[in-house]
Order: structure tokens, then C-alpha cells, then sequence
């Protein structure tokens, strides 16, 4: 069901600072900064030859990441994202395995402008997965 690794989450106190390090010490491609307020993220995507890097940083009060960082003030790795064919049959199917979808279940546009769904990381081995159509 779940195709290619889509990329790896890292919220960052610092979105800035956390981009130059990709970019100046390792010599990443590192994309502009894009506010996401459906999400209340502020992201960076560092573009790698077989993936992709998401930096986050918190975008208003309500910021779902706050919390993680409020908990890792250095930051850390939040969430993996795995491609799917089919958004719908994929959350039907993971449902009806008893995965639980957060939020009210229904996707809702990424950073790309494809459809996102996030899955309780208890499901996962603690891991919060982020499925994005393609």
C-alpha cells in the first residue's frame, strides 16, 4: 500500500538557522520558507537525491508543533511521510485495521498541494506517519 519514503519532519527552534546548516555546511538545495496556517507550520524543504528533509517551525499560537518543541527545545525528528496511490482507500483500509486517523479523517492539502492524511504514532512503533497522495 504505502509507496516511497516522501520525506523525514525535523522541527527546528530556529527555521533559519536550522536551513543554513543544510544548506552552507552540507550543500543542500534548500527551498524558501512556506506557511502552511491549514497546518500551523511554517516549512522548509531540503531536496535530496532520494528523498526529501521537511523542516518545521510553529506558525501562530495554535501550532500543532509548539508542543513537540515546547518538549524538545533543541528540536527533533517528528513524522515520516509515505506516498500513496489513493489517499481514500488507503485511510479506509488502515481504518478498517484499526489504525487511527487524526483530525476528523479527512485530508486535507500538504505543503505540495496534495492531499495529507496523519496517523496516531501508537499505531506506528511511536513513529507519527504522515500519508500524502501522488
Amino acid at each position: 500500500m504505502i509507496g516511497r519514503l516522501n520525506h523525514v519532519a525535523i522541527v527546528v527552534p530556529d527555521l533559519g538557522a536550522a536551513a543554513a546548516v543544510y544548506r552552507d555546511t552540507l550543500g543542500a538545495n534548500v527551498s524558501a520558507p512556506l506557511d502552511l496556517p491549514l497546518h500551523g507550520v511554517t516549512t522548509v524543504f531540503i531536496e535530496l537525491p532520494n528523498t526529501k528533509i521537511e523542516l518545521l517551525h510553529p506558525l501562530g499560537e495554535g501550532s500543532p508543533v509548539a508542543p513537540f518543541l515546547e518538549k524538545n527545545p533543541s528540536g527533533g525528528m517528528h513524522h515520516v511521510c509515505y506516498e500513496v496511490d489513493d489517499i481514500h482507500a488507503a485511510r479506509d483500509r488502515l481504518m478498517a485495521e484499526g489504525a487511527r486517523v487524526l483530525g476528523d479523517g479527512e485530508p486535507k492539502p500538504g505543503a505540495h498541494d496534495k492531499p495529507v492524511l496523519f496517523l496516531h504514532p501508537k499505531d506506528f512503533c511511536g513513529t507519527l506517519v504522515e500519508l500524502e497522495q501522488v
